[in-house]
């Protein structure tokens, strides 16, 4: 017997989750620390990418959706994340060159992290652990957390989850307007 699995597109974040994400430290692209404190104000679009994916052209789409929306507020941290098939396996700046050349990405991208296992990046564990606004491992490549310019959790997208997609909209609309 064969079984489908179906995930929702978009999984609101529990009203129980009360911890303050926004002080969880991260590193960008050259090894400074910053945290979403930084982006105080914005709403802040977290995706774990990954360079030979399936879901790579995904960066398409988050530019266009970033060109759109940092105007009005929006944020999109790439975070590069070798969690997945090894598909992310280029250092920060080969990562860099690669997202600017073949996608013209300007959107930060942060240094490489764990979105999972023994190693998870403290802010993922904090979304996605037992306690988290959003329990349960990350999938895969080009999953997606919204932050709301409060700096709490909202919404949380799974990798099919398209950057133009209606679900992601709304809910971005819906955290710029706070």
């Amino acid at each position: 017997m064969l079984y489908r699995i179906i995930i929702p597109a978009v999984v609101l974040a529990s009203s129980a989750f009360a911890a303050d994400i926004t002080k969880i430290s991260f590193e960008n692209a050259a090894s400074e620390k910053t945290s979403l404190a930084d982006f105080k104000g914005k709403a802040v679009l977290l995706v774990n990418v990954a360079s030979k994916c399936g879901f790579t052209k995904q960066y398409e789409g988050l530019q266009k959706l970033y060109e759109e929306k940092k105007d009005g507020g929006l944020v999109i941290l790439g975070f590069p994340c070798n969690d997945f098939g090894g598909q992310e396996p280029g250092t920060i700046e080969e990562i860099q060159t690669f997202c600017k050349s073949k996608y013209g990405v300007t959107f930060p991208i942060m240094a490489k992290i764990h979105v999972k296992g023994d190693e998870q990046h403290k802010l993922y564990e904090a979304l996605t652990g037992p306690g988290g606004a959003f329990p349960g491992n990350v999938k895969w490549n080009f999953s997606k957390i919204l932050i709301d310019k409060n700096g709490k959790p909202v919404a949380r997208f799974g990798s099919a989850t398209k950057p133009d997609s209606a679900e992601l909209a709304k809910a971005i609309t819906d955290a710029l307007a706070g």
